[in-house]
């Protein structure tokens, strides 16, 4: 009789130890709920910077980009201002021809006319010979196409012509595609209204870019000219 109280007492004990156990479980364990609260931090916590940053990010956005750049190199040309410098500035008296400015004439014309700021941003009137996008264009390509010609001819000892014409070389194709580049890269910020007066970083000054333009379009002129002469590469 001992015995068997003895073994009903043991298991009593085994069975209120472990419904304590399960109860201690319970109360441990997280809720469903509470794991789904976890995750959700998780998530939030170890998602990359670069995936979080959005569209509306003053930093990543283009908008923010655009106009940290504005703020380091744009400068605002009004209207008055332009004004001043047309009747103070002697080189806007006359032309390069000596001729004076004057109001609607197809050349030379006022520089409130000729100005992507305040004057027609026209087809017509942008590449006119006095416009915006001539000089720029051709300046900026003549750049472009004498560091080409430098150093293709190095790598080459071609001269430019037979880069661009001889059968099998791929200079005229790659000659009309920077071309295009040029000339719709530097039309666009014509076409808003902003002329190269209105950016500046440092050296980099639109005066700065329209005399390296003109002597590297004649530099470029005087290297076709040597070596339709010669014959033979310039830089090679």
């Amino acid at each position: 009789m001992a015995a068997i109280m003895s073994l009903v007492n043991v298991s009593a004990a085994a069975n209120i130890n472990a419904n304590v156990g399960t109860t201690l479980q319970r109360q441990n364990a997280p809720s469903t709920a509470n794991w789904t609260g976890v995750m959700a931090l998780r998530r939030r916590t170890f998602t990359s910077p670069r995936c979080a940053a959005g569209k509306d990010d003053p930093i990543v956005s283009p908008t923010g980009v655009q106009e940290a750049v504005d703020r380091a190199s744009k400068k605002t040309i009004t209207k008055e201002a332009i004004l001043e410098n047309q009747e103070k500035n002697e080189s806007e008296q006359r032309s390069v021809f000596g001729s004076k400015p004057s109001s609607g004439a197809p050349y030379p014309r006022p520089e409130i006319e000729r100005r992507p700021e305040t004057g027609d941003r026209g087809f017509f009137s942008v590449f006119a010979f006095d416009g915006a996008a001539p000089e720029t264009i051709n300046g900026r390509a003549a750049m472009l196409g004498f560091v080409w010609a430098f150093l293709a001819e190095q790598a080459t000892g071609l001269t430019v012509i037979e880069q661009l014409f001889q059968p099998g070389n791929p200079g005229l194709v790659y000659f009309i595609g920077a071309v295009q580049v040029v000339t719709y890269a530097s039309l666009i910020p014509i076409m808003k209204g902003e002329s190269t007066d209105a950016r500046s970083f440092g050296p980099f000054t639109a005066r700065a870019e329209r005399w390296n333009g003109r002597l590297a379009m004649i530099g470029f002129a005087a290297l076709i000219i040597s070596e339709l002469i010669h014959q033979t590469p310039v830089f090679h």
